[in-house]
């Protein structure tokens, strides 16, 4: 007899996700659309293949490599004459009196919009990891905008052309002589980086328009307590919806778009914000797209080419045309009018002149990245030297960090060093830190009292008023103490097997976001299965008081059908506890358990993850860091 359908399922949200994230290659934008009428300042375009066409909110739009070719043949019948060089920019005169991110440190902030990125854990940089991200998108996104302005990279040079505020004419090519350094962007030096949040307080839209994603910005400046215009004047969001979803109908025609929340013509309207004007992007999962938003345009996978790619498209021409279009845009009359820094070498192919590359950012890593246009050099350069408009050249050190080795229950004390070349004030910061670990601002004092075993890397960071700026990676690990000794074999199953357990049903190690080192046990999947477990039998050590574990259930029925759970068996005197009750709910995230445990006695752990084998709703149990103490 079949069970009848469980109350609170969940496959019709599934099915939704799962048709919303199908995709469309080479499919043509609207060619019978009137544009919408444009707000002041807005860029509108003729060409009804470009993305924008009709969605003039749409700034910096990064066409599919697709949609890309049909506007370049569209425009090639249809151009006018070019007033100057078909390609230069001129300055929009600003609107509330932002052109470009001007004088300061840029401050980004990664917004992981909705429930569906899934459980956040911690990779070995110390970056924010999600099981619902296949493509490991996350940990790629933060360890690039960490990187910008490291290593010597040039590829960020390029925005130190730009200027903006009193002194530049509305219509201007080139910045005024004599312009104060304050007025131009910075070289962004030691990362840019400011905060990760994963808003799990909503699902994410199917297809979000354009003015929940601007709404979503303004959520997060709240989030981050930059409630003022003056904390926003140099912030910029970036909205990263989940894998499976398809905001503002971006499948087939675009990759990504940046804009601010005061632009009337987003989908719903401008945004009211108490803080300020926000500065946006909408990112989506666009490794769904498959290579028309750049999987392999670099490398071989190149999964996260595109990814990449647009971000740092996106990123450069927020720099540069803050609140479009009061930045830097093209009024030439030519193909490229209404078009940003970044849009007129979108899609370049690499070895070719002004091409996509590989850009290194030292111990950050490399990624893909496109050029944008420069004006002083006439082209689009990857790569342009630093301009620094007569403004300091402070150099910001960190000293190397040796590995650190600390013990849960013990205070820690770690003194970093670190100095600027102009004798400036430095101010502290670090990411990546063990739980109960911070460090002071002021000193670079690292302090605290770490509450649980794991292991990691951190990122210290030194930054002066300038703003200079330098980093240096160190790795820590956090064991247990108490006088007995970890007889738990494979605990971390950083083996990479299950080996010194003994399993059943569906089991595996996974590297999808354990709770630390690389690998944890896996139990279930998410297809449907029945009762998984996996079991060891110990002695406890003398001095040996606990066993603890910690899980991760992934639950999305009942507890009435699906559970994880665990026993302890005391195999000297045959009494048998269950030290974790039936635990069901959508996404525990790491929890951990602690039993006594008695010193000389034989104990079996078991370790279970229950399943109902009905489709739709699977749950699955990830099992990490077993061990005595």
């Amino acid at each position: 007899m079949s069970r009848p359908p469980k109350p609170g399922s969940r496959r019709a949200l599934r099915t939704a996700l799962a048709v919303a994230g199908c995709v469309t290659l080479g499919v043509a934008g609207s060619a019978a659309v009137a544009a919408a009428t444009p707000a002041p300042h807005s860029s509108v375009t003729a060409n009804p293949y470009n993305p924008s066409y009709g969605h003039p909110y749409r700034h910096g739009v990064i066409p599919t490599v697709q949609q890309h070719q049909k506007m370049k043949a569209w425009d090639a019948t249809h151009a006018s004459p070019a007033a100057t060089g078909p390609e230069t920019l001129s300055y929009g005169g600003g609107i509330d009196g932002i052109g470009v991110q001007d004088g300061g440190k840029s401050k980004v902030y990664l917004v992981f919009y909705g429930s569906q990125w899934g459980s956040q854990s911690t990779d070995g940089n110390g970056n924010a990891k999600f099981s619902g991200d296949p493509d490991g998108a996350a940990s790629a996104a933060q360890q690039m905008f960490k990187g910008i302005g490291t290593n010597n990279e040039l590829w960020s040079a390029d925005l130190t052309q730009w200027c903006d505020g009193a002194g530049v004419a509305a219509g201007a090519v080139a910045c005024p002589t004599n312009l104060p350094a304050a007025q131009y962007i910075n070289y962004q030096s030691g990362g840019v980086l400011a905060g990760v949040w994963e808003d799990t307080s909503t699902a994410s839209p199917a297809t979000a328009s354009g003015h929940q994603l601007g709404q979503e910005a303004v959520n997060a400046a709240a989030h981050f307590g930059n409630t003022s215009a003056a904390a926003n004047r140099d912030a910029y969001y970036v909205i990263l919806s989940p894998h499976g979803t398809n905001p503002d109908s971006y499948q087939g025609q675009y990759c990504a778009w940046h804009d601010y929340n005061g632009d009337s013509t987003l989908t719903g309207g401008a945004v009211s914000s108490p803080y300020g004007d926000i500065a946006f992007s909408n990112q989506p999962y666009n490794m769904d797209s498959g290579s028309g938003c750049g999987v392999g345009f670099v490398n071989s996978p190149g999964t996260l080419d595109g990814w990449t790619i647009t971000m740092g498209h996106e990123w450069h021409e927020m720099m540069s045309d803050q609140n479009p279009a009061g930045g830097w845009t093209n009024h030439t009359g030519s193909s490229y009018d209404g078009q940003e820094n970044s849009d007129e070498c979108a899609w370049l192919s690499p070895g070719t002149s002004g091409g996509a590359a590989n850009v290194s950012f030292g111990s950050f890593g490399t990624y893909a990245e496109q050029a944008s246009w420069s004006n002083d050099t006439n082209a689009c350069a990857i790569s342009h030297p630093i301009v620094n408009h007569g403004g300091s050249t402070d150099t910001v050190t960190v000293s190397s960090i040796p590995a650190q080795s600390w013990t849960v229950g013990t205070a820690v004390s770690l003194q970093v060093s670190a100095s600027s070349s102009a004798g400036k004030t430095l101010t502290y910061s670090a990411t990546g830190l063990p739980a109960g670990v911070s460090i002071n601002s002021s000193t670079g004092l690292i302090s605290g009292t770490p509450s649980a075993s794991a292991s990691g890397t951190a990122t210290v960071t030194a930054s002066d008023s300038t703003p200079a700026s330098g980093s240096a990676n160190f790795s820590w690990s956090v064991g247990t103490s108490g006088g007995g000794g970890n007889v738990i074999t494979n605990g971390g199953f950083e083996t990479g097997t299950l080996s010194g357990w003994t399993a059943s049903g569906v089991t595996s190690v996974t590297t999808s976001g354990p709770h630390g080192g690389t690998h944890a046990a896996q139990l279930g999947n998410t297809s449907p299965s029945n009762t998984s477990s996996i079991a060891q039998t110990f002695t406890a050590a003398s001095g040996d008081s606990h066993v603890s574990f910690w899980y991760n259930v992934t639950c999305p029925d009942t507890v009435t059908y699906d559970w994880a759970t665990a026993t302890l068996k005391d195999n000297t005197t045959g009494t048998t506890s269950t030290v974790l009750g039936k635990t069901c709910v959508s996404s525990s995230g790491w929890k951990q358990v602690t039993a006594s445990v008695t010193a000389g006695h034989s104990y079996t752990l078991t370790l279970t993850s229950k399943d109902d084998n009905y489709t739709g709703d699977a749950t699955y149990t990830k099992y990490d860091d077993v061990a005595t103490s």
